[in-house]
């Protein structure tokens, strides 16, 4: 498709292609309603009224389609819900795989726990932007240090390896036109120039990109020497890890990297005894308070064990000595939510600047990459006059306004600030530089509606129970290649047949000893093993007992029991159900939730009718529901714990099985729907947040 095309076609009728190509390059804001009329309120009903972006590339009609772009004359098409990985068609969406749209979807159901809806312009024309008062949570904090880590470190890592490998003068041709290029620039003072004309080659042209950095699987680099390396996992299972683990899916050994980078990290400080804070997270649990404190915190454990080695060390851990305790944790826990919403800001940029070069269907191929191009560009022109003498003196310049200038620059932002409120919203970079250009959510959220404009719910990434085979993958010319004739990585074939070749001692090897002892043994010997047995005997036979005590409890009224039932299922989850139809409880009665767009007024219902096998095979005026939200009146939805955090790490040890979560539901009237144990509620919650025409926030 070509650029002219891309801009034709979102923006409206009445403006000509000249105003509307000048206006989509620069980086101008979509709208300044947030700064001229930050209180008008513009609701949409449905993704036909496109009140974005991301709603009109929904609907719009596509070049190149998939199976969830086709017309369809039923209500709801099932195009793989609870099939196979080789059994559901490719691909779903036109111009991604299968496997791409599973690892954003995936990613997707990690990262968002939390929507409402926003009644006001939304930055760059996108919706689903972090709230700048997010609710601050552990694991939504885990859940943001785990997506910095699939980014932002492995794009980094992937930047450094890059760098060895030409510094390492293996692949001496690619090298040496490098070499060359670089001091022939230095000579005749064209270094700037040099740099940006690459920077503007490399965003425009994608095909420089392998030319310039040819391909190469993470874990087969070394970082150090620029060669060829065994994998740390032992075997190249995957090309975009920097273990090179074995994978069922593609993405899943990175997800399973940064959980266990995580994990790792808060390990370490846990065995250095400093140990994470006794008052946990903020409660989003649907339990009792006082059943869930009556579940050992484990947490308080590390805690005990820090202050009995300061005693043992002769320290004074009594809280009339020590007056520093309060005040540090309170600042540190206060300090919590900025810096989870920072790394959130730092991953969504590298995002955007990434689906900009690289943009994903059904967001324009060459706009982006134009804006960008064009900002660089009178860079490449005004070095080629700038000397080295100019730009120094404008730069001390510019140090001494920014540090003496203070009384100027407060009285100036003192009269935009009252001139222009929120005017720093305006030039934000996702309003000015990107905007238009989504995150991966985004982007995830997007393709969802596009199956709902469709009728044909995007399935969700099918579960494999088996390991990934440890066997080398196949790797391709997309994945290792070298620029012309040279061999990739300049090593033979038997040696990269080597390192990609499993060797099941490379994951456990170490930098000594003495890592060796403080990493520990993950075996507990006879005795030990006897130990943890019993206890866990024991703990599974309270939490049975627990269990069995809530349906009493539920039946005497407690609202607290009833909300717990069926959290916990007599044997694993049976995950069978959707598109249309969910199981779930309300207020602990089994039932259904289900999503109808056939009537005129789309809704989400939940009913108790057992006398039907499938929903999706009867009317929906048979089912007698409880009760109906329209789906363009819901105003929040909102994952929810089945368990407390304690609880449900107990229950998970003890048992062996998966907690049922559930989610709420929450109208313009402000009426909460609450549904418990629910299997698929990622799969719902994507649904009703892709069905209507809302703008939401994540919280």
């Amino acid at each position: 498709m070509s650029t002219d095309q891309d801009i034709k076609r979102y923006v409206p009728s009445d403006q000509t292609l000249t105003s509307t190509i000048i206006a989509d390059i620069l980086p101008v804001p979509p709208t300044t309603q947030p700064v001229n009329e930050p209180k008008k309120y513009a609701k949409a009903n449905s993704l036909t009224e496109e009140p974005t972006l991301s709603h009109a590339l929904a609907t719009d009609d596509h070049e190149e389609k998939g199976l969830a772009q086709q017309e369809h004359d039923e209500e709801v098409v099932d195009l793989g819900w609870n099939e196979k990985k080789h059994d559901i068609p490719a691909p779903l969406v036109g111009g991604l795989g299968n496997e791409d749209l599973w690892l954003l979807v995936r990613r997707f159901n990690k990262q968002v726990y939390h929507v409402k809806e926003v009644p006001t312009a939304v930055p760059g024309d996108l919706d689903l932007n972090i709230a700048d008062e997010e609710e601050f949570s552990p694991d939504k904090l885990r859940a943001n240090i785990e997506r910095f880590y699939m980014t932002v470190v492995v794009g980094l890592l992937a930047a450094v390896k890059h760098v060895a490998r030409l510094r390492s003068w293996r692949e001496a041709r690619r090298t040496s036109y490098f070499c060359a290029a670089y001091f022939v620039a230095w000579v005749f003072d064209m270094i700037v120039p040099l740099l940006t004309l690459t920077l503007i080659t490399l965003v425009v042209y994608p095909r420089s990109r392998e030319v310039l950095f040819p391909p190469a699987p993470l874990a087969l680099v070394d970082s150090k020497s620029g060669g060829v390396q065994k994998p740390k996992a032992g075997v190249l299972g995957s090309t975009d890890s920097s273990t090179g683990a074995p994978q069922n899916f593609k993405g899943e050994a990175v997800e399973q990297e940064a959980s266990n980078f995580v994990n790792s990290f808060t390990s370490i400080v846990v065995t250095s005894a400093t140990g994470k804070h006794p008052q946990g997270a903020p409660s989003t649990e649907t339990g009792s308070p006082d059943d869930d404190d009556a579940v050992p915190d484990p947490t308080r454990a590390t805690m005990a064990a820090a202050e009995a080695k300061d005693v043992a060390a002769g320290g004074k851990t009594n809280s009339k000595h020590d007056k520093t305790k309060v005040p540090v944790e309170t600042a540190m826990w206060s300090k919590m939510r900025p810096i989870m919403h920072g790394i959130a800001d730092v991953s969504d940029t590298w995002e955007r600047f990434a689906n900009a070069v690289s943009p994903t269907s059904p967001f324009p191929k060459g706009v982006y990459k134009l804006r960008l191009a064009a900002l660089i560009t009178p860079l490449f022109f005004i070095s080629l006059f700038v000397t080295s003498y100019m730009f120094m003196k404008g730069m001390t310049f510019g140090v001494g306004v920014g540090f003496f200038g203070d009384p100027i620059v407060a009285r100036g932002l003192k009269w935009l600030n009252h001139t222009f409120p929120r005017w720093q919203k305006l030039l934000e970079l996702r309003n000015t530089v990107l905007k238009g250009v989504p995150t991966n959510a985004q982007l995830t959220l997007t393709l969802l509606r596009i199956g709902e404009a469709n009728k044909a719910p995007l399935p969700p990434p099918p579960c494999i129970n088996e390991p990934p085979p440890e066997r080398p993958t196949e790797v391709t010319d997309a994945e290792l290649r070298a620029t012309g004739a040279e061999p990739p990585l300049n090593a033979t074939d038997e040696e990269l047949q080597e390192a990609m070749e499993h060797d099941p001692r490379t994951a456990y090897e170490t930098g000594g000893s003495d890592i060796d002892a403080a990493k520990g043994s993950p075996k507990h010997g006879k005795r030990g093993s006897k130990i943890i047995g019993f206890f866990k005997g024991t703990t599974k036979g309270a939490v049975k007992a627990a269990i069995g005590s809530d349906h009493a409890r539920a039946k005497a009224g407690s609202r607290h029991a009833r909300n717990r039932l069926g959290a916990v299922p007599r044997s694993n989850i049976n995950h069978v159900s959707g598109p249309i139809d969910f199981n779930g409880r309300y207020n602990g009665k089994k039932g259904h939730v289900y999503i109808t767009t056939k009537s005129t007024i789309p809704a989400v219902s939940f009913s108790t009718d057992e006398t039907i096998e499938k929903i999706g095979s009867v009317e929906r005026e048979d089912l007698h529901p409880l009760w109906t939200v329209a789906i363009n009146n819901i105003a929040e939805i909102k994952k929810i714990s089945g368990y407390g955090w304690k609880a449900k790490i107990v229950v998970g040890w003890s048992l062996g099985r998966e907690v049922a979560d559930g989610l709420e539901i929450t109208d313009r009237a402000g009426n909460v729907r609450r549904i418990t144990a629910l299997p698929m509620r990622n799969e719902l919650f994507n649904r009703l947040v892709a069905i209507g025409g809302q703008k939401w926030e994540a919280w």
